[in-house]
């Protein structure tokens, strides 16, 4: 289950896309009427006629390539594995009710489904409302069968091998720095999933402090993913950094990878890599954001080289990675299943 992405480049399909994806109470967590009044009377017409240029710029002939990279690794999955893989997506089309009736309907016998969100990191805007908008639709439509979730995988072993195996080959072309760019979320959603509810942005060095609130804290997790590749590669300290894309109004977490881009060349930092491990595949928050406005921003500023390293998408070793998850749980082992 990936995020989803407008059927189109045109601006009433981006509009409806819009509409769903920033209504949704998880997203932008104030009541609905001040949200309503805010997403369909100020954000959304503003946006929306911005946000389908910004699509047209990475539109492939199969479509949106979030949706495109998605199918793959279902395809890269299914070849190696008996069960039968499909797809859902948060926003938009096919949402998990299709996926749960076109599974049933191939298998009538279907005991259980194990869907795995494709987020590495819990975020309440992200893990949290496909898990949620999963089970919704699983319990209103009265499904024979169990179902199951893989849980965040932000310091797997499997998943941090993959994602240090992609890096690697870049790390040979000349580069001063890698940035290790994850999407922004407000700070207010920090403390919200903090199941303690007095740890996160409130203990000095929270991320570093041992507490049960680091399971559901998206900035713990994207640090510990940072640490543990930069570790398996032997990236020295000074040599990358991390920062937070896409954001979205004020008190959002920081630093800010524009600002960061825009910034770097000054500091010496004139060869750059970028590595965006918050998606799984690469989208318009990568291959707009990043790889066309980051790169302009860079550049601009006094930078000599800019580039991105492609998400995961179907490297082999990902796809590997869903197997042994997969066959893991067949075999006993729950350790990958949300409680």
């Amino acid at each position: 289950m990936n995020l989803g992405s407008p059927d189109s480049t045109s601006v009433k399909d981006v509009r409806k896309y819009l509409n769903e994806f920033l209504m949704d109470g998880k997203v932008i967590d104030i009541p609905f009427i001040a949200r309503a009044l805010l997403v369909r009377g100020i954000i959304v017409p503003f946006r929306a006629p911005k946000s389908a240029e910004a699509y047209k710029t990475i539109w492939t002939d199969e479509g949106s390539p979030l949706i495109v990279l998605t199918k793959q690794l279902q395809q890269s999955l299914q070849q190696k594995v008996a069960e039968p893989v499909t797809i859902a997506m948060r926003y938009g089309s096919p949402s998990p009710k299709e996926a749960f009736d076109l599974l049933l309907k191939q298998n009538p016998d279907l005991k259980e489904v194990i869907l795995v969100p494709l987020y590495p990191h819990f975020a309440m805007s992200s893990y949290e409302t496909a898990v949620d908008y999963a089970k919704e639709q699983y319990a209103a439509n009265n499904y024979p069968f169990k179902i199951s979730f893989i849980k965040p995988f932000y310091q797997e072993p499997d998943y941090i091998n993959a994602l240090a195996e992609n890096i690697k080959p870049w790390l040979a072309k000349d580069h001063d720095h890698i940035l290790f760019s994850y999407h922004g979320i407000p700070e207010r959603h920090i403390r919200k999933s903090d199941t303690t509810a007095c740890h996160c942005l409130q203990v000095n060095n929270c991320c570093e402090v041992d507490s049960p609130a680091h399971d559901t804290c998206y900035r713990h997790q994207v640090f510990t993913t940072t640490r543990l590749v930069t570790e398996k590669l032997g990236i020295p300290k000074d040599k990358f950094s991390l920062s937070f894309q896409s954001r979205l109004g004020k008190g959002w977490l920081q630093p800010f990878t524009d600002i960061r881009l825009e910034e770097m060349p000054k500091e010496g930092i004139k060869k750059l890599l970028v590595i965006c491990p918050a998606f799984v595949s690469d989208c318009l928050e990568t291959l707009e954001e990043i790889a066309e406005r980051g790169k302009e921003s860079f550049m601009e500023a006094g930078g000599e080289s800019y580039e991105m390293i492609p998400c995961l998408n179907t490297h082999p070793l990902w796809v590997d990675t869903l197997v042994k998850w997969m066959e893991d749980y067949k075999l006993g082992d729950q350790d990958m299943i949300l409680k």
